[in-house]
């Protein structure tokens, strides 16, 4: 722990484990699906582990670094994660579209279909008759705690990779991406970012995935267009081309209606 750097964490160079995957973690979260989990809960079941590799040695992603920049959010700001991500970041951009996930209940959220092989053991339909997720997607806290439309995904992804978000040289830090072969040949990652070489040029976003729903959020700087791609189906086989492929085509739509 002491050598550990908020740098390691955001760009999964930690060695830390993915709490999320452990199995005794799915069997709690099912086991209890009202629960309410802290990020303490989180970690314990990381805590006595040896670590993947030593710090910056390594790639290996893991909701476990943004349970932990969560927690440190919260101490330097003494606010809580939510009210900070709302005050300087939602409302200023009038992402009205995106909202916390924070009980078994999210308003508008569409069905979802985890499969027959979910890794976390969810029935194919997460959401019940009753309007409530199978488990609370509260857990997922810093690590994507939150529902967004598409709009406002790619309204945010234009914000944060070439607006005013941050400023040149923080956004510089954010995209100086290593390799990350654990997410595809020539694909790199930088500080909570993921760093496409396309035949279109670079990209910037990220990929997501919960229960139920995968999403894909890409910006092409080359072109200042922010592209974000929402299925309602976490189970690959079901989706016919991948989102980043779905992405690029929308991109190539969308400039030959700028021509037009």
């Amino acid at each position: 722990a002491d050598r550990l750097t908020l740098r390691h964490l955001l760009s999964h160079r930690s060695g830390l484990e993915r709490y999320e995957f452990k199995p005794e973690f799915a069997r709690d979260l099912v086991a209890d699906p009202d629960r309410v989990w802290e990020p303490t809960d989180l970690l314990a079941y990381v805590l006595d582990d040896e670590p993947l590799f030593a710090p910056g040695e390594g790639f290996a992603y893991s909701d476990t670094n943004y349970i932990l920049v969560g927690l440190l959010v919260e101490q330097v700001t003494g606010s809580t994660l939510y009210a900070e991500v709302q005050r300087r970041l939602l409302e200023p951009l009038e992402l009205d579209g995106v909202v916390p996930a924070v009980s078994r209940t999210v308003p508008g959220l569409v069905q979802g279909h985890a499969g027959e092989r979910d890794p976390l053991g969810l029935p194919d339909r997460v959401i019940d008759a009753e309007g409530r997720f199978c488990i609370n997607p509260q857990f997922e806290w810093a690590g994507g705690g939150f529902a967004t439309t598409g709009g406002d995904l790619a309204r945010w992804a234009r914000a944060l990779y070439s607006g005013d978000v941050l400023d040149e040289q923080m956004r510089a830090q954010m995209l100086d991406a290593k390799d990350a072969p654990e997410l595809g040949r020539g694909v790199g990652y930088g500080l909570g970012a993921i760093v496409w070489t396309t035949e279109l040029g670079p990209a910037w976003g990220h990929s997501g995935f919960f229960p139920g729903y995968l999403t894909e959020v890409r910006f092409w700087p080359e072109h200042g267009v922010a592209v974000a791609a929402q299925v309602n189906t976490s189970d690959f086989r079901a989706v016919p081309r991948p989102l980043g492929a779905l992405c690029e085509e929308l991109l190539v739509a969308t400039l030959a209606a700028r021509e037009r």
